[in-house]
């Protein structure tokens, strides 16, 4: 028996790989299929199943392709309503692979058809559990994503998902290994580990939603402090449930070379939005105007998720030579499928073709310092809540970015407006946007937080909320 997670960081997100006598199941795979199908093939092995343990919203999965492209069977739990051939099981349901045994468990709560598998190894005894987003290693998938079903609430959802895991997941031996579908830096918990697995005995000691007293208990700690999702996430469960286009497909037209006149006729006759993927300090010395910046060496995807908010928008690219399939697949795996190709020769032909160039201001944490001292800025901080929460500067406004659209009004037109996060590649987003928007006066602070912390305002410029009297 052979288990392989495969992990994606820049989405937090883990498929498996689980092997026995030739035959395999992948679950929950993402876009491209070529990792699985490449790594069944080297062993000689068939992909049998394709295991999806819910309708995903942060990603759209690659069931439907690797279906189509290996004869494998898709699987989903019971309530899963998909509009493509599928499997749907029933709670309890055995299926062989090989010579183990994967069981189904449905366990309703974060959605209505949520499902984890539980693996029964050649002697009967149960190995591990791969739980999706019903339970997380230090979190329990979020409640509020299903809501819309019916007449459910959250706390209905919440209340579902507290007796799938006492009743279905909790019993397992502590012994089981749990592997879920994400870790930390993912949007469908609050409280996940940096860790991408663990035991089920550990967990219910140390996990704070397995140790609630009470079902009411646990009702309130899992819906206390959601915050609302990312605005993409219902058209990537809708993508999930239809029959999503190949991979193959998407590249074929995202990866157009567009010479800078064809790039600018795109841009005007399309709509399309110019999205550049250039690191941060590389973007703000000279990029097309109105483009933003999203960099491909960060939290891509997610970011690109939240900045835009519908899925079928128009876009063209700016990016770094060699990096435009990556690109693509990346915007991909969040539903993006609508990009017209990107600028061939850079921002660098761009220029050579006369075309209009903008730049935005960045400025070092040192001259922000010295400016601070000089007057009275307006500054805002792009930051997470809990990062606010923790320490901030005394003068800044509160502007995290995932909601930055909610605060556009509280820009100045007329005064500077310095901008910074933690390290400075969520306050060049934020820039961006506004200088998309017309906020000629933006400037941002390289290396944000952390390097702010490192000049002499360190002394006399913070405050952190929690040591303040109520």
């Amino acid at each position: 028996m052979k288990i392989e997670q495969i992990y994606t960081g820049c989405l937090a997100q883990g498929a498996y790989y689980i092997e026995s006598n030739g035959e395999v199941a992948i679950i929950d795979p993402l876009r491209e299929t070529g990792p699985y199908i490449e790594r069944a093939k080297a062993r000689n092995a068939k992909i049998k199943y394709v295991l999806e343990t819910h309708f995903h919203a942060d990603f759209v999965s690659g069931h439907v392709d690797l279906a189509n492209k290996t004869g494998a069977r898709i699987v989903y739990g019971p309530n899963a309503d998909p509009s493509f051939k599928a499997h749907i099981a029933t709670d309890g349901e055995e299926l062989k692979l090989g010579n183990v045994t994967i069981k189904v468990l449905h366990t309703p709560g974060h959605t209505m058809e949520s499902t984890c598998y539980l693996l029964i190894d050649e002697n009967g005894k149960p190995h591990s559990i791969f739980t999706g987003d019903t339970l997380f290693i230090g979190d329990v998938g979020r409640p509020d994503l299903a809501q819309k079903m019916g007449s459910l609430t959250m706390e209905d959802l919440a209340g579902h998902l507290y007796d799938s895991l006492h009743n279905k997941v909790m019993p397992l031996p502590d012994e089981v290994i749990v592997y879920p579908a994400h870790g930390a830096g993912s949007a469908c918990g609050k409280n996940m580990s940096k860790e991408t697995f663990d035991t089920l005995g550990h967990q219910k000691e140390v996990n704070y939603a397995l140790r609630a007293a009470s079902k009411e208990q646990f009702i309130k700690e899992v819906t206390d402090g959601i915050l609302p999702p990312p605005a993409y996430f219902p058209q990537n469960v809708a993508m999930n449930k239809g029959a999503i286009p190949s991979l193959d497909t998407v590249k074929e037209k995202g990866l157009r070379a567009l010479a800078p006149s064809e790039f600018e006729l795109v841009v005007e006759t399309e709509g399309a939005l110019v999205l550049d993927t250039r690191e941060a300090q590389t973007f703000k010395d000279g990029f097309v105007p109105r483009s933003i910046n999203i960099g491909l060496k960060g939290d891509f995807a997610p970011w690109v998720g939240s900045m835009i908010p519908d899925v079928k928008h128009p876009l063209v690219i700016v990016c770094d030579a060699g990096t435009e399939d990556e690109v693509v697949t990346r915007l991909a795996r969040v539903g993006y499928d609508n990009v017209f190709g990107y600028l061939k020769g850079g921002i660098a032909a761009w220029k050579a073709a006369g075309k209009e160039v903008d730049k935005l201001e960045s400025i070092s944490a040192q001259e922000f310092a010295v400016r601070m001292k000089g007057a009275k800025l307006t500054v805002f901080d792009v930051r997470k809540q809990g990062e606010w929460d923790a320490e901030h500067l005394e003068s800044a406004h509160f502007a995290s970015l995932q909601f930055i659209n909610d605060h556009i009004a509280e820009f100045s037109k007329s005064e500077p407006n310095y901008i910074h996060c933690a390290g400075g590649y969520r306050s060049m987003i934020a820039a961006s946007m506004l200088k998309s928007r017309g906020y000629h006066n933006v400037v941002e602070i390289a290396g944000g937080f952390s390097a702010i912390k490192q000049t002499d305002l360190a002394t006399t410029a913070f405050v952190c909320p929690s040591t303040l009297k109520k």
